[in-house]
């Protein structure tokens, strides 16, 4: 998969009834559903029962089961509330008639209100970073299964420009910040709605790996088995999905084989649009 294109069609789902929906998957090289394909598809399904005026505003999920990608996923919406300002939706996937995930999102019409927000990390500008494929192009020689793995594992209908070292590569243990750099590789015109749901899908790309860089040291030459647990993201501004965007990420906690996450997302003109939180499997296997 390859275009934006491609991408929107992935999350556009079919329609079976009025409430729901079928998809297929992203073609992962790690052989499971990828999350930020369900959370972006549950998004579609819940916008597709909402009235034109309302828009997402929040969403919280929780991921029950590991996906298989070779079958579909059917997307059923629970139309909880229809209020005068706010509409709720509750959204359910299944696979083989076995909820693998679960998603309330919030939807609310265009209000006028108080406005504030934090300001964006001064960090280095995408234009003088290298991407992450040339990060990565330095396994080449040294670890080629390894650099081989990473490369297919790629999301190529992005950019992506990271401020520091890929967390994958650290081998030092290092504070838990991260910072990156994306956008989409082409330009196109397209809805919020739409925005929102390509937003939700890339969100999922490299938050919990923050919570591994302060145990590079330990994990290092091990097998690891990483996995989302559940996923919230706020949507605070309209943006472009072709213009740059920083992701910028911190772990405050990791126990339990659990690691906690956050994110901002802000434009490069420094603006806030949304912020996420997820908290992830991280377990080390024997």
């Amino acid at each position: 998969m390859d275009s934006i294109n491609q991408l929107l069609k992935l999350l556009k789902l079919e329609n079976q009834t009025d409430t729901q929906f079928i998809g297929e998957n992203y073609p992962a090289s790690w052989g499971r559903v990828f999350g930020g394909q369900v959370l972006a598809q549950s998004l579609n399904a819940a916008y597709r029962t909402v009235p034109k005026n309302r828009i997402a505003h929040s969403m919280h999920g929780y991921f029950i089961l590991a996906g298989d990608i070779n079958h579909p996923v059917v997307y059923e919406v629970d139309k909880i509330r229809d209020g005068k300002s706010f509409t709720t939706r509750r959204v359910v996937a299944y696979q083989k008639g076995k909820a693998i995930f679960n998603m309330s999102a919030s939807f609310q019409k265009n209000e006028i209100g108080v406005d504030h927000q934090i300001i964006a990390p001064n960090i280095l500008p995408p234009e003088v970073l290298s991407s992450d494929i040339q990060q990565i192009e330095k396994l080449k020689d040294k670890l080629p299964h390894y650099y081989e793995s990473l490369k297919k594992a790629h999301f190529k209908m992005f950019d992506f420009k990271p401020v520091e070292t890929l967390s994958h590569l650290e081998t030092k243990n290092m504070i838990p910040f991260s910072h990156i750099w994306f956008k989409t590789k082409e330009k196109k015109k397209i809805s919020l709605p739409e925005k929102h749901q390509i937003l939700a899908f890339a969100s999922d790309i490299g938050l919990l790996m923050t919570a591994t860089k302060p145990h590079r040291e330990k994990i290092k030459g091990k097998s690891v088995f990483v996995a989302s647990i559940d996923h919230a993201m706020w949507f605070h501004r309209d943006f472009e999905i072709h213009e740059w965007l920083l992701y910028a990420m911190d772990s405050p906690s990791a126990s339990s084989a659990r690691g906690y996450t956050r994110g901002n997302i802000f434009s490069k003109s420094g603006k806030l649009i949304a912020s996420v939180t997820q908290e992830g499997l991280i377990r080390l296997k024997r």
